[in-house]
């Protein structure tokens, strides 16, 4: 009676196997955005077609997945939830070898 559960089970959930709707979205709002100032602005120089290009590059860096996280924007939540909220750091103890970590007492 050995249970097998695959690795890749929680990849169903998602669009592409990659994706969360909000991921397509943000993603989505990158393209637009820079649509629109390649519309805006012509990319007559390496700035500009930098500058053009920067709201695409951004957005797909924060939605490209990377091992053990979902995406960056996941990773950059987790730091910010750790150092911002060190009340959360204090972990209680809650195991089957102690008694929710208080000395056992000899009677």
């Amino acid at each position: 009676m050995n249970y097998l559960i695959p690795a890749n089970s929680k990849k169903s959930m998602l669009i592409f196997g990659l994706f969360n709707p909000t991921d397509l979205i943000i993603f989505g709002c990158g393209i637009a955005a820079t649509i629109i100032l390649l519309l805006a602005i012509s990319p007559s120089n390496l700035v500009a077609a930098i500058i053009d290009l920067l709201p695409v590059s951004i957005t797909g860096l924060l939605v490209f997945p990377i091992p053990n996280y979902h995406n960056m924007m996941t990773v950059i939540k987790n730091i910010w939830i750790f150092y911002m909220y060190p009340e959360r750091r204090q972990y209680g103890w809650k195991g089957w070898c102690f008694q929710d970590g208080e000395k056992q007492q000899r009677k």
